[in-house]
């Protein structure tokens, strides 16, 4: 990232597979503390990456109502390999640099958008970044109310 001049801060920490350990480890850092989501229908034709505030619960019916997809559920550890090159407990934008296929819908709740910065995993559970929201949309993301 500093390649492409985009100011962040990084956390080494031990391996984290669940936010409620993350935030452990970062606790006193500002930024939003999100979770993101691997999902896909039922036939897995359709797959998205759901970003949202580690507080909330995603409301499924609801999200199944924005995509018009019924039966929409958690990506299987195999398809998120296959998709993004991640293991489960990693999941993160930054695997979307995986997604060759370009096949991947990110969803954002509009709740966190006016946050300044937000925080992932880079692809690795053993530190987070903080990125500032806006160096994060280098693309048209998807804003939905969750």
């Amino acid at each position: 990232m500093h390649a492409l001049n985009i100011d962040f801060q990084l956390v080494e920490h031990k391996p984290a597979l669940t936010t409620e350990q993350t935030d452990q480890f970062i606790e006193g850092v500002l930024g939003v503390r999100t979770k993101t989501m691997f999902l896909t229908d039922k036939k897995k034709r359709r797959f998205y990456l759901v970003i949202m505030d580690d507080a909330q619960r995603l409301d499924m019916d609801r999200f199944q109502e924005i995509t018009g997809k019924p039966k929409i559920k958690l990506g299987s550890e195999y398809a998120l390999q296959a998709k993004m090159s991640l293991p489960f407990g990693v999941v993160s934008p930054f695997g979307l640099l995986n997604n060759t296929e370009r096949d991947i819908q990110i969803s954002f709740d509009q709740v966190i958008m006016d946050k300044d910065r937000m925080s992932f995993h880079p692809n690795t559970n053993q530190e987070t970044i903080f990125i500032a929201t806006p160096d994060l949309l280098g693309y048209t993301p998807h804003i939905v109310e969750l």
